[in-house]
C-alpha cells in the first residue's frame, strides 16, 4: 500500500500551537485519499515551534497531489493553530512543499496546493482553476472596503482590531496597545508625574530638560543643544523627520511680498534675491495645506492654534541651507510680517518654531499617516481581494503588507478616532487631522510616490547642486535595490508584456487599488491598469517601497528630532505673532505646551520610534512563499545589494555628529507595523 510521509510545521509565535484534532486528506490526480487524523500516541502534536511527521497510507496511488485539505476540530475548547508548512514526500522519494502562513481559527478545513507560484495562465487543470477561484470568492467577503472618514482611501471593514480576519491580526494585541504603549513609555522616561499637568507651563526653557532623556552623543541631545541655531532648523528639512517639503524656489510667491533689502544681510554671493534665485540658490517650504484647518478645541480650558507659514531658505557659500524669512500665514498684510535673521533674537526664535510646529503637524497627518499607513494599507486590501496565495505577486507582496491593516485599525480605534489619543496633546487633533488627510488627497499622487520622481519635481535631484541630502543620497540607493530585486523576480514569471497585460488578476488588483484606495479619481495618476513589464516592476516597487523604505525614513526619527519639545511643539497656546518686537522668552514659554501635552506628545515619539519585537527588516523573508531556486537566488542577490548599501551608509555616517542611519538597510522593517 502507498506511503506518504507528512511533515506539518507548526508556527514559533506565541499561542501558535494547538491541542485540536488535526485531519488531512491528500487529493491527486488518480483519486482522493480518507481523512487521516495526524496523531502520535503518548506525544504532544502541534506543540509551537514543532516540526511533527507523519505517515500517511492509502489503498491506492492518489497520482501526482494536487491539493491537501486540512481539518480542524475541537478537542476541549476552541485553540488557534499557526501552520507554517506542509512538506508531503510522496511513495516515488519526491518531495512537495505547501506553504501556508496562516491561522486555523475555531473549526474548519483550508485546502492548500503545492508552492510553485503560477499565473491564472498556467492552470490547466479545473481543480486547481475552481481552488484559486473560491480562495478569491471567500477573501472577497472577508476584505471589505469601508469609508472611514469621506475624502480618506478606503480602508478595511473593521471596528476594532478583534473583528479583522485572524491571518492579519498581531499576534498579541497587547503589544499595540497605544494607551498602554504611550502610559508605559511615560513610565520608561521618568515623566509620568508630568502627565496630568495640563494648563502648567514650563518655567523656561531649561525647564523642559525635566522630562527629556538625556542620552549622550545622540542626535536628540544635538537637537537640545542647537535647535535655536539657523544650521540646526535648515537641515531639518534635508534629514530631519519630514525631508519632503523642502523644494527649489523657481519663482518668489505672490504672496510672500520679500525684497533683496530684507535678505540682503543672508545673501553671501552680492546678488540680488532674484538672481539668487534664478542661479538655484533659493528654497521654499510652503504650509498651505494647513490654511483654514480648525485648531484643536476639545479642551475648553486651553486655546490652541495653527499657523500655515511660508519659510524662505538660503543656500550659502558652504552650501549649507539656512532660513532667510518666514511669514507665519498665506495672506500677506501689516499684521502678517515677514520675520528675518536680522530680527529681535525672540522675534526670529518664535517664527521659527510656529514653522517647526507647523512642519511637525503635515510630518505626522500627511507624511506619515497618509502617504505611509493609508497607502499601504490600500495595497494590501487590494492584494488580500485580488491575488490567490499563489500568485507570484502575492508571493512578492505579503511580507510589505505584515501588520499593515493591523496597526491602521488600531490606529482608527485608539489613536485618531474622537476624543482618542491624538487629540489629547495635538493642535490638529478634534478634527483638523481629518480636514488636513482630506485636503492633502488632491496632492497625492502615482507619481509623488515614485521616489526619483518625487524628488525631481521638488528640484532636489542634483547632489552636487544640493549635498548633505541623505536622505535622497540613500533612498536612491534604496529604490533601485528594490526594482533590481523586483525585476529579476517579474522576468521569471512573466514571458513578456502581453502575459502582464492578459493577466486579470493583477489587473483586479491595480483597478481595486485605482478605484478603492485612490477613489477612482483621474488626477491621482494612479494606473487603472498595467500593460508593460517595465510599468509592473515601477508599481511594485512603490508599493514595497512605501511599506519599507518611505515609512521608515519618516517614522524611526521621530524621537531623535520630536523629543525637545521646543523643536517640534505639538501645539501652541498662543496664536501667532501678529507684530515684531514683542517676543519675549516667558512669551514663547507660555505658547510651548503645557507639562501634561508635552508628556503625552514625548510618550508617543518615543514608542513610535521603537521597532516590534522580532522585527523582519527589509531583505528578509522567513516565511518561505516562494519555493523556487531562480526566486531565491534573486532574494540572496537583494540581500547582499542591501548590505553593501549598509556598508556605504555607515562609511559615510564614520565620525558624523549628526549621522543619517534611517535609510540603512538594516534599519528599514518590511513593512508598516507602528
Amino acid at each position: 500500500m502507498p506511503s506518504y510521509t507528512v511533515t506539518v510545521a507548526t508556527g514559533s509565535q506565541w499561542f501558535a500551537g494547538t491541542d485540536d484534532y488535526i485531519y488531512l486528506s491528500l487529493v491527486g490526480s488518480a483519486g482522493c485519499s480518507e481523512k487521516h487524523l495526524l496523531d502520535k500516541p503518548f506525544y504532544n502534536d502541534f506543540e509551537r515551534g514543532a516540526v511533527d511527521s507523519y505517515d500517511v497510507t492509502v489503498d491506492e496511488e492518489l497520482g501526482d497531489i494536487q491539493l491537501i485539505k486540512i481539518e480542524k476540530r475541537k478537542y476541549w475548547f476552541h485553540d488557534d493553530w499557526y501552520l507554517k508548512y506542509i512538506t508531503v514526500k510522496t511513495p516515488c522519494g519526491d518531495y512537495i512543499e505547501f506553504p501556508c502562513y496562516r491561522w486555523l481559527s475555531g473549526e474548519g478545513e483550508i485546502v492548500l496546493r503545492d508552492g510553485q507560484a503560477k499565473l491564472a495562465c498556467d492552470d490547466q487543470i479545473h481543480i486547481l482553476k475552481q481552488h484559486r477561484r473560491k480562495e478569491l470568492e471567500t477573501r472577497q467577503k472577508q476584505y471589505r472596503w469601508m469609508e472611514w472618514n469621506p475624502g480618506f482611501p478606503l480602508s478595511i471593514d473593521a471596528k476594532c482590531h478583534k473583528d479583522l480576519p485572524r491571518d492579519i491580526q498581531f499576534d498579541s494585541e497587547k503589544g499595540v496597545d497605544f494607551v498602554l504603549n504611550y502610559s508605559k513609555a511615560m513610565e520608561n522616561l521618568f515623566i509620568n508625574r508630568f502627565m496630568h499637568m495640563f494648563q502648567s507651563s514650563w518655567n523656561d526653557f531649561a525647564d523642559f530638560e525635566k522630562i527629556f532623556v538625556r542620552i549622550s552623543n545622540t542626535i536628540s541631545e544635538r537637537v537640545m543643544n542647537h535647535w535655536q541655531e539657523d544650521l540646526m532648523f535648515g537641515y531639518q528639512f534635508l534629514n530631519g523627520c519630514n525631508p519632503v517639503m523642502i523644494q527649489r524656489c523657481l519663482k518668489l510667491p505672490d504672496n510672500l511680498p520679500v525684497t533683496t533689502e530684507m535678505v540682503e544681510c543672508s545673501l553671501e554671493r552680492q546678488l540680488t534675491l532674484e538672481q539668487e534665485v534664478e542661479q538655484g540658490n533659493i528654497f521654499i517650504v510652503d504650509f498651505k495645506l494647513l490654511d483654514g484647518i480648525d485648531a484643536n478645541k476639545t479642551d475648553p480650558c486651553t486655546l490652541q492654534f495653527l499657523a500655515a507659514p511660508i519659510c524662505l531658505l538660503y543656500k550659502n557659500l558652504a552650501n549649507k541651507i539656512v532660513p532667510i524669512a518666514i511669514q507665519l500665514n498665506q495672506v500677506p498684510g501689516e499684521e502678517n510680517p515677514i520675520f528675518l535673521p536680522s530680527d529681535a533674537k525672540y522675534d526670529w526664535l518664535l517664527a521659527k518654531i510656529w514653522v517647526r510646529s507647523s512642519d511637525f503637524h503635515v510630518h505626522q497627518t500627511i507624511t506619515h499617516l497618509l502617504r505611509t499607513h493609508l497607502v499601504s494599507e490600500v495595497f494590501g486590501i487590494a492584494m488580500y481581494r485580488q491575488l490567490p496565495a499563489v500568485h507570484p505577486i502575492f508571493k512578492l507582496l505579503v511580507a510589505h503588507v505584515r501588520f499593515t491593516i493591523a496597526i491602521n485599525t488600531k490606529a482608527r480605534e485608539q489613536l485618531i478616532c474622537e476624543y482618542g489619543l491624538f487629540d489629547k496633546a495635538n493642535a490638529t487633533g478634534g478634527g483638523g487631522h481629518v480636514q488636513m488627510v482630506q485636503k492633502a488627497m488632491q496632492d497625492l499622487t502615482y507619481t509623488s510616490l515614485c521616489f526619483p520622481e518625487a524628488i525631481k519635481a521638488r528640484g532636489m535631484d542634483n547632489a552636487e547642486d544640493v549635498p548633505y541630502y541623505f536622505y535622497r543620497d540613500d533612498g536612491l540607493l534604496v529604490w533601485e535595490a528594490i526594482k533590481t530585486f523586483v525585476a529579476e523576480v517579474v522576468d521569471i514569471y512573466y514571458e513578456g508584456d502581453q502575459v502582464v497585460e492578459d493577466d486579470q488578476e493583477l489587473q483586479d488588483f491595480v483597478k481595486d487599488v485605482y478605484m478603492y484606495g485612490m477613489r477612482g479619481k483621474k488626477a491621482s495618476g494612479f494606473p487603472k491598469s498595467i500593460k508593460t513589464k517595465e510599468k509592473l516592476c515601477e508599481y511594485l516597487t512603490v508599493v514595497i517601497f512605501t511599506a519599507s523604505a518611505q515609512h521608515a525614513a519618516v517614522n524611526f526619527g521621530q524621537y531623535d528630532w520630536c523629543s525637545w519639545i521646543p523643536n517640534a511643539p505639538p501645539t501652541m497656546r498662543a496664536p501667532p505673532p501678529t507684530a515684531k518686537g514683542v517676543a519675549t522668552i516667558e512669551q514663547i514659554v507660555d505658547t510651548l505646551p503645557d507639562r501634561g501635552r508635552s508628556c503625552w506628545h514625548l510618550g508617543a515619539v518615543w514608542a513610535l520610534s521603537q521597532f516590534q519585537d522580532n522585527e523582519l527588516f527589509l531583505g528578509m523573508y522567513p516565511e518561505e512563499h516562494f519555493i523556487e531556486k531562480p526566486v531565491k537566488e534573486a532574494m540572496a542577490r537583494f540581500r547582499k545589494n542591501l548590505d553593501s548599501i549598509v556598508s556605504v551608509i555607515a562609511e559615510r555616517n564614520k565620525n558624523k555628529k549628526l549621522p543619517y542611519y534611517y535609510l540603512s538597510p538594516d534599519r528599514i522593517p518590511n513593512s508598516v507595523a507602528i
